[in-house]
């Protein structure tokens, strides 16, 4: 057994309590959100530390659930991230398993165009006109297509293809395979990791999205669920009111609890799901880093 020397003791030391300060200082804000959600309208009124639910009720979900523009954000925030994350991994992929391609025409200059949209781009005027002319203006395409490719994530896909050895692809060939059963019966099978990751990377950016709301929906009903969260952390106890909500001493919640609440109600889903990508994530970026 190797002795650590007392600066490599003291390193350690040092190491484990400022990540344990720094865990409490990242998690606590939400934990706050979370048990003043649940606490009375007296105790959120008094304020203070939340570390548990105090005078524990369900009040404030019961009221932020009876806004109606809670359930039409999460069907269009559902529809947008299940859709965009499902066409935008397809599509990714597809693009940059073509560019891993020594054999493709033109492939460097591609990819130099690829590379150049991560320095520029045409600016938010011209992306709203493109929409517009394109007839997208309050539909789900127009939150789904803008964000569906990034040059980011076609760089970590085509980095990972590289690593796969020819001879995989050539065995496939002589057998009789074609560009598209070669895809999907090998190449796919095993990217898993990294369809994970790339998934996952959208379908955060698709659930956080809600500039694309402000900028290409008009129509309230087609909000996006953090457009709606926006608006509810944003708007007076009569707005709140209009919308379905109300903020009174008998509805026993106030301003406070309902934005708490709703703040939780938008998070919670995606917090579900990340847990069982996780385990692919670092794997995936690490794979897709090994070759450029």
């Amino acid at each position: 057994m190797i002795r650590k020397t007392s600066g490599e003791k003291a390193f350690t030391v040092f190491n484990y309590t400022f990540f344990t300060a720094l865990c409490i200082a990242m998690i606590y804000p939400f934990w706050h959100v979370i048990m003043m959600s649940l606490s009375s309208m007296e105790a959120a009124m008094a304020g203070g530390i939340f570390l548990y639910p105090k005078g524990f009720t369900l009040d404030t979900y019961a009221q932020v659930f009876r806004n109606h523009q809670i359930w039409t954000g999460y069907t269009t925030t559902l529809v947008v991230t299940f859709g965009g994350t499902i066409l935008g991994t397809l599509f990714t992929a597809t693009t940059a398993y073509a560019l891993s391609k020594k054999t493709l025409p033109l492939g460097a200059a591609i990819m130099v165009l690829v590379l150049f949209t991560m320095i520029f781009n045409g600016g938010m005027i011209p992306n709203y006109l493109l929409i517009k002319n394109l007839g997208l203006i309050d539909s789900w395409w127009a939150l789904i297509l803008p964000g569906l490719i990034s040059a980011y994530n076609v760089i970590i896909m085509k980095s990972f293809f590289l690593t796969i050895p020819d001879s995989l692809e050539e065995s496939a060939r002589i057998d009789g395979a074609n560009d598209i059963v070669v895809f999907i019966r090998i190449i796919v099978p095993l990217s898993k990791a990294t369809f994970a990751t790339i998934a996952l990377f959208l379908a955060v950016g698709y659930w956080n999205d809600f500039f694309s709301t402000v900028l290409y929906i008009y129509d309230g009903a087609k909000w996006a669920l953090q457009a709606v969260l926006r608006f509810m952390l944003t708007q007076t106890n009569q707005a709140m009111a209009q919308a379905g909500v109300i903020v009174n001493a008998t509805s026993n919640v106030t301003a406070g609890t309902i934005k708490s609440a709703s703040v939780v109600v938008a998070t919670v889903p995606i917090l579900i799901i990340y847990p069982f990508l996780q385990k692919y994530f670092v794997k995936g970026v690490l794979i897709g880093g090994v070759k450029g």
